[in-house]
């Protein structure tokens, strides 16, 4: 029969599981279901850097006087960089006491200051002088380097598109298969997957000099790209 039970039928593919199961549309007469990914790729266009400032001292005071001393450094660290100190953004800020809990009274041993400190980058030449920076002053138990793409909600558009093509793609050879005629979309639903950002550079406080001979870790390599995919459930007409 031509019409090949069609009009009473669901024709489903399905290329991935996503880890959200969207609504499964009611079926209906004339019309073909499509499961398909898409992705978009892209090199980053911002160096994250994160460091934290941390000094411990016996009395608050002392710490908190410490910790200003350390952020001053920073600033003028970013100064000589060419970058506003306003462009970093300060994650929290915290002063605990510190218990030796090897006594049994828990003995009060001091206060530590903490502070997460969070700065992006656009100029990619900078990375380096800013770690080595970092870790010439020795105010930061480690620092950490991503690299992101700003405007990550274009990505997701693009990779939403790139599916929902996809898709169209395949239902089109399903339905020509049968000697049918795609007809308009009907339903869809996106998910987007954002792939986590990869960690580069994870560095301990050095001394002064001991680095100074040495090219930083990252020298000569390229961020790894940026990846986004979608999956799309889409619904089709049927002519």
């Amino acid at each position: 029969m031509k019409n090949l039970l069609l009009a009473s039928a669901l024709i489903v593919i399905c290329t991935a599981m996503t880890a959200q199961t969207p609504p499964t549309p009611v079926a209906t007469q004339n019309t073909i279901y499509v499961g398909a990914d898409g992705k978009f790729e892209a090199a980053p266009d911002t160096a994250v850097v994160q460091f934290g400032i941390s000094p411990q001292e016996e009395t608050s005071q002392a710490a908190y006087a410490h910790a200003s001393r350390s952020a001053e450094q920073v600033r003028e660290l970013l100064r000589k960089n060419g970058i506003d100190p306003k462009s970093a953004q300060v994650g929290f800020f915290s002063l605990q006491p510190v218990y030796d809990y090897r006594n049994p009274k828990r003995k009060l041993i001091g206060y530590r200051c903490n502070t997460n400190v969070t700065l992006k980058l656009k100029d990619f030449s900078k990375i380096g002088p800013i770690l080595q920076g970092l870790s010439d002053l020795d105010i930061s138990e480690d620092q950490s380097l991503s690299y992101i793409l700003d405007n990550m909600d274009q990505a997701k558009t693009k990779a939403a598109q790139d599916a929902i093509q996809r898709a169209r793609t395949e239902a089109a050879a399903v339905a020509s298969a049968a000697q049918r005629t795609l007809g308009e979309l009907v339903y869809a639903s996106v998910d987007i997957i954002e792939a986590p950002r990869p960690i580069a550079y994870r560095a301990m406080a050095m001394k002064a000099g001991m680095a100074s001979a040495q090219p930083e870790p990252t020298a000569e390599f390229s961020a790894q790209d940026v990846t986004v995919t979608a999956h799309v459930n889409a619904m089709f007409a049927l002519k």
